[in-house]
């Protein structure tokens, strides 16, 4: 196992799209910042300078080459040959994903830090009460964990949707509709049909509305569940999208 951690370290690591996609993130943060720098100040602060967006998308353009290219260029063929075992394969990978996330988020937090010194925004107090009763370092601290998971749903659904699709444009393209559009989709369904609410709410394009809905209280009307419901429900997804990934990545023929 380690040895395939290795490689897939040294592979990732060398892949310039891994260290230009994350210039997105920010890109967006700073315009974030002027765009509503000195009208909530505190909510950009909470937030990590709207980060969210952009650590998504950084995710879906590096995250999905993880399987997809060696699929096309048929480099996959040699990881399996050097590996013991496929799910030693899958592994190494989804901690290099994981690994990479936990990266993105961190570098947002201190992002946000050397922003709040720019002048971007006006001055905050991080002891300050904000959101939950709670000082504002806690409240973007938590946000940053509560995002933390949604950016791991989506890299559960790359990780399907790369094992069952080999061209990369196509994961990538599939992906980043599911982000734009998919909890609009839930929304809509939800709306016009109350009557399947009970069941319909718990689908997985919901689910990536928690980090919006945990610094935006009203968000729970789109949703129609709690904060802590959201959180169970893309948990629960991200466990059921890995195994039936790995089980597609099993029996998957090269």
């Amino acid at each position: 196992m380690r040895t395939n951690l290795y490689r897939e370290f040294y592979k990732f690591s060398h892949k310039k799209v891994t260290w230009f996609a994350p210039l997105l993130v920010l890109f967006l943060m700073v315009a974030f910042g002027f765009a509503t720098g000195k009208d909530q100040p505190q909510l950009l602060a909470m937030t990590c300078y709207g980060s969210s967006e952009g650590i998504l998308l950084t995710l879906i353009i590096v995250v999905s080459s993880i399987f997809s290219m060696e699929f096309q260029n048929h480099a996959i063929l040699t990881v399996l040959y050097k590996s013991p075992s496929k799910h030693y394969v899958y592994l190494a990978k989804l901690i290099v994903a994981l690994g990479y996330n936990l990266i993105l988020h961190l570098g947002a937090i201190l992002l946000t830090f050397v922003l709040t010194l720019t002048g971007i925004a006006k001055p905050i107090s991080w002891l300050a009460v904000y959101q939950y009763h709670q000082p504002l370092i806690i409240n973007m601290l938590t946000t940053s964990s509560v995002d933390f998971i949604t950016a791991t749903l989506l890299i559960s659904i790359i990780f399907l949707t790369s094992c069952l699709i080999n061209s990369n444009a196509v994961v990538v393209t599939l992906n980043m509709v599911i982000i734009f559009v998919g909890n609009d989709i839930s929304y809509n369904f939800l709306l016009q049909n109350a009557h399947l609410a009970d069941f319909a709410r718990w689908n997985p394009f919901n689910m990536l509305d928690l980090t919006k809905q945990y610094y935006n209280q009203a968000m729970i009307q789109a949703t129609s569940l709690t904060t802590f419901q959201l959180i169970i429900g893309a948990s629960t997804y991200v466990l059921a999208f890995l195994m039936t990934g790995y089980l597609v990545f099993r029996k998957k023929r090269f």
